[in-house]
């Protein structure tokens, strides 16, 4: 099979000619069709990701969909022919989908939304399951609630609109001047950060009180706003990227609540992976009832195009999802 793979950071992927792997007890074998482009990824192949305990050579790509072509033994709920989606591997020694072929965890899969092509399937996995974790297992985001999402514009941000939305919340979102529309566009009330302040938006969408729950999708000082943006006592800040080191004391004065969220780790440890199989069919029943749309940068990637879809990720202009055609078929 064809993949692209890392030989050293810092470098481009190399194609390169791999055996195709053979699925061990649990694991399916899939013929990879899409691959999406995460920041993360691109950060991983510069080698400023230690968090995701990669290192060279290694096959990148979290986010794949594509065809089952054989189950090992001991799994059920999927067999040949059976399209796929999920957040799969790329992290921690654990092949990635910029291969044609990958052998993966079977927990970790769902059946893809019917309403949804490949490369739409492939853009959900890593922001969808980030998006569920923070909102709904952290969170538990319910109707009657004003949320606050930084960063709406963003991959995590655009679909964590969706779902809050989809839960009956109403949805404030932050981004640059530019992104304003694409916020809009999601359902979110867009808030320019770059001409409000906290308090000023605190200020007039929640009368001063606060939001019910705020999403941090961006860290350092966009975190310590956060902490000042929620309600008192019942108040709850959820962070993708709380890395830093933060004062606790705007949060710890209002009397409210804080959680992390660290999606890769049931790749890296082995542990509760089925809970990320469950958001992904979460994912594909939201999706498939026209409640969750993933936005595609429109312009075309393959295989041996790859490096042109990490360029685009790290160009950031707001374009959307990018995502690679790894094999042929449908999306």
């Amino acid at each position: 099979m064809l993949a692209a793979v890392l030989t050293e950071f810092g470098a481009p992927l190399e194609l390169t000619e791999l055996d195709v792997p053979t699925p061990g007890p649990g694991e399916v074998l899939v013929r990879v069709l899409a691959s999406a482009v995460n920041p993360l990824d691109t950060k991983i192949r510069r080698g400023q990701a230690a968090h995701a305990r990669t290192e060279p050579p290694a096959v990148l790509g979290i986010d794949m969909a594509g065809m089952v072509v054989a189950v090992g033994e001991g799994v059920d709920g999927f067999r040949p022919g059976d399209e796929v989606f999920g957040m799969t591997g790329g992290v921690g020694g654990i092949q990635g989908s910029l291969a044609e072929f990958a052998a993966v965890d079977g927990r970790l899969l769902a059946l893809k939304p019917r309403s949804l092509s490949m490369l739409q399937a492939a853009a959900l996995p890593l922001a969808f399951v980030t998006a569920w974790e923070a909102l709904v297992d952290r969170a538990d985001v319910r109707g009657g609630q004003r949320v606050l999402i930084h960063g709406g514009a963003g991959g995590v941000g655009y679909v964590a609109i969706q779902l809050a939305r989809s839960r009956g919340a109403e949805v404030f979102a932050t981004g640059s001047p530019a992104s304003q529309e694409v916020i809009a566009q999601a359902g979110a009330v867009a808030i320019d950060y770059t001409s409000v302040s906290a308090t000023e938006y605190v200020n007039t969408h929640t009368a001063g009180a606060g939001f019910d729950v705020v999403f941090d999708n961006v860290g350092g000082a966009t975190l310590d706003d956060s902490f000042g943006s929620v309600k008192r006592y019942t108040g709850h800040v959820v962070s993708a990227l709380g890395w830093g080191t933060h004062s606790l004391a705007p949060l710890s004065f209002r009397g409210a609540t804080y959680s992390g969220v660290f999606t890769l780790s049931p790749l890296l440890t082995g542990e509760h992976r089925e809970h990320h199989g469950m958001a992904v069919r979460e994912a594909a029943t939201l999706a498939d009832a026209g409640l969750l749309t993933p936005r595609l940068d429109r312009r075309t990637f393959h295989l041996k195009t790859v490096e042109l879809a990490y360029q685009a990720v790290e160009e950031r202009t707001n374009a959307g999802k990018v995502v690679v055609t790894v094999g042929s078929g449908r999306g």
